[in-house]
């Protein structure tokens, strides 16, 4: 499958930064179904960098998989940053990597809310400096660019890390 031109590239940029660093990833995805690892696997020689990836949809598969508490998804919600940075320290400790992207969102056309509206994305990098968190809504955006723009994101994000 041929990416966007600007998805492989950026793929490839963050690709090459994590072997530059020597430094390995992991992806937690709920939203985005395994479309980040999707765009990090396309790079030929990822597998020196690239762990694998969670597909993490279900709550019970966020708790199952990644050890995310279930108290912090009753509490917050999937969509929030609590479990998105639970999502990324846990898949980070699962996988052993140096570093973990996760995301969690509402990619519509249903299931938003006015406190978590469709295109809400929470996104967080783990690594072994810390866990940090963004938070973007996509707004406006059908189902299929909210998924894409978040692979974008996610994808700047782990450049962003790796170049740390």
């Amino acid at each position: 499958m041929k990416l966007p031109d600007d998805v492989a590239s950026l793929a490839a940029e963050t690709v090459a930064a994590l072997k530059a660093a020597g430094i390995t990833v992991a992806t937690c995805e709920s939203c985005t179904g395994g479309l980040i690892a999707g765009a990090l696997t396309s790079i030929s020689g990822s597998s020196d960098v690239v762990y694998g990836g969670f597909v993490t949809y279900a709550n019970e598969a966020k708790i199952a998989m990644v050890g995310v508490p279930y108290g912090l998804l009753k509490q917050f919600g999937a969509v929030s940053k609590e479990v998105a940075m639970a999502m990324a320290d846990g898949a980070m400790g699962a996988a052993g990597t140096h570093m973990a992207v996760a995301v969690t969102g509402i990619a519509g056309p249903n299931g938003g809310t006015p406190e978590k509206p469709v295109g809400l994305v929470h996104f967080s990098v783990a690594t072994e400096n810390g866990t940090t968190h963004l938070k973007k809504v996509f707004s406006g955006m059908s189902r299929d660019e909210v998924r894409y723009a978040t692979v974008v994101q996610a994808l700047k994000l782990v450049l962003k890390a790796a170049k740390a």
